[in-house]
């Protein structure tokens, strides 16, 4: 954070100060370490946003804070720790005014570019590739894992110094007005919806409110700023006429940032990135699946924006290696592949990574699909997984695993089709799954994991990862043992 005296801090929240506490302190004392709402994350310096959670109350965690070096609290009564202490009605409300004003500051000096990113799918994925190459033109802070609510989005925004070049924001939704509440904090100069898709259906109340809430990312952009819509999203594509910035189109097909020649398999993606200004390269995007590439073009097109050159866009998009942990991660190759894709899932997203299984999986290997729940569909629920169920038989899964009472749907739907018989299995909890995959699971099998978080399934995708890798390790010192017994066995004096 940029360094702030105890006294701006408080007017900008709207706190009284408190100094009894930490004698030798004063109004004019100065932090400028990270801020933290979790005491396990302070460094020396730091100051610690103590907030109440549905489980727990960051108030009982201050002393640990204050052992680990910060240097002042934000709080919502007065604390016995000896620390100097900023007391305010509500901490989350306080720690957003204070990004708030930090952004601005630094914004108005002219250097800082901030590139909003929402969307039903994809937001964390075209989140990391800027990163990487914006990184790579100038200093950049962009959210930590899937930091995009009312409390992680802050924390990053205030990661920013009067040197940050590029600010990377996630900003994620789970009811109306909770993007325009972040974009007030770091109004975008580039502002990227992804798509609009069912995830969190049941709290939106359908896709129609959905569209509206992700719409919050470009209806407040300014002329001079850029909306980048996906043009293959028919409801974000129709953004366009609800912003007044530059539109600045991406997608497969006809679109201003586009990819032509899209080969998928068992290493990435190989497109043609083509550029508004006729420039176009060659790509190789290393992360698995199809659905990826439009996440890829979308950081292209935003770099593009913000004036980055084409040769930088591509170097920072072939520097990624992984989605993120959890998406699409490869977690073992041989003698079968795993791939563990369970930190989120939707309706798109589950379809999306059924597709990209049977599009890498090698001629001749057996696909595995082993599921689990979509939560947060509400009445979506029930049909969306039956959807999942016939698109599995479609896309001709070869064995397919469902887990857990929430997804069982997915597996009656799947064996009532004509044509399966036998291919689905239903394990009502991971323990059972992970006895059934034991049995199942042969050399050249290609197994995608998949469920929501709360499903937890990436666990069990954990544990037959690590399995399948150390049973490869064990084969290969075998095999290493042998050898050199029969080389010794040739000549006995060697």
């Amino acid at each position: 954070m940029i360094a702030l005296s105890l006294d701006d801090i408080a007017g900008v929240v709207d706190g009284s100060l408190h100094l009894a506490a930490a004698p030798g302190t004063s109004g004019a004392t100065t932090v400028s370490g990270p801020v933290e709402t979790d005491s396990r994350e302070i460094v020396a310096g730091g100051l610690f946003v103590a907030k109440r959670g549905e489980h727990d109350d960051g108030h009982r965690f201050a002393d640990a804070a204050a052992a680990a070096g910060a240097a002042a609290l934000i709080v919502e009564r007065p604390l016995p720790t000896p620390l100097p202490q900023i007391v305010v009605g509500d901490s989350v409300v306080a720690l957003g005014a204070l990004a708030t004003e930090v952004v601005r500051r630094v914004h108005d000096r002219g250097a800082l570019c901030t590139i909003g990113v929402t969307g039903s799918n994809g937001k964390t994925t075209t989140k990391n590739l800027l990163r990487a190459i914006c990184s790579l033109a100038g200093p950049t802070v962009a959210s930590r894992a899937s930091f995009n609510n009312e409390v992680g989005g802050p924390v990053t925004m205030l990661e920013v110094t009067w040197d940050t070049r590029f600010l990377i924001a996630e900003m994620g939704a789970s009811a109306a007005g909770d993007i325009a509440r972040l974009v007030a904090m770091a109004p975008p100069d580039v502002g990227v919806v992804l798509k609009v898709g069912l995830a969190h259906a049941g709290a939106f109340g359908g896709i129609e409110r959905t569209a509206e809430a992700k719409a919050e990312m470009v209806t407040g952009l300014a002329e001079t700023d850029t909306a980048v819509l996906n043009a293959d999203d028919p409801r974000v594509a129709a953004m366009a006429a609800r912003t007044r910035a530059r539109v600045l189109t991406f997608g497969l097909e006809q679109a201003d940032v586009r990819a032509t020649g899209v080969v998928t398999g068992p290493g990435g993606t190989d497109f043609e990135l083509h550029l508004p200004d006729g420039q176009a390269s060659a790509v190789h995007f290393s992360v698995l699946g199809e659905h990826h590439v439009a996440n890829a073009l979308a950081a292209a097109a935003a770099a593009h924006a913000l004036g980055i050159p084409i040769d930088t866009i591509v170097a920072g998009v072939q520097s990624i290696v992984r989605a993120e942990r959890w998406r699409m991660e490869v977690l073992a190759t041989h003698p079968l592949t795993v791939i563990n894709d369970a930190y989120n899932a939707s309706p798109d997203s589950m379809a999306a990574a059924l597709k990209a299984l049977v599009q890498i999986a090698p001629p001749g290997a057996r696909t595995v699909a082993v599921l689990g729940e979509m939560t947060e569909l509400g009445d979506f629920a029930a049909d969306e997984h039956d959807a999942i169920g016939r698109l599995a038989v479609r896309f001709n899964i070869g064995q397919l695993l469902v887990v857990g009472a929430g997804a069982k749907r997915i597996h009656l739907a799947a064996s009532m089709e004509g044509s399966w018989d036998g291919e689905s299995l239903f394990a009502e909890d991971m323990a059972e799954a992970e006895e059934l995959l034991a049995d199942l699971l042969a050399p050249g099998d290609v197994v995608l994991i998949k469920s929501s978080n709360a499903a937890g399934l990436r666990v069990l995708g954990d544990r037959i990862g690590d399995a399948v890798r150390q049973g490869a390790e064990q084969a290969a010192r075998r095999d290493a043992e042998r050898d050199a017994e029969q080389y010794n066995e040739q000549d006995p004096e060697r």
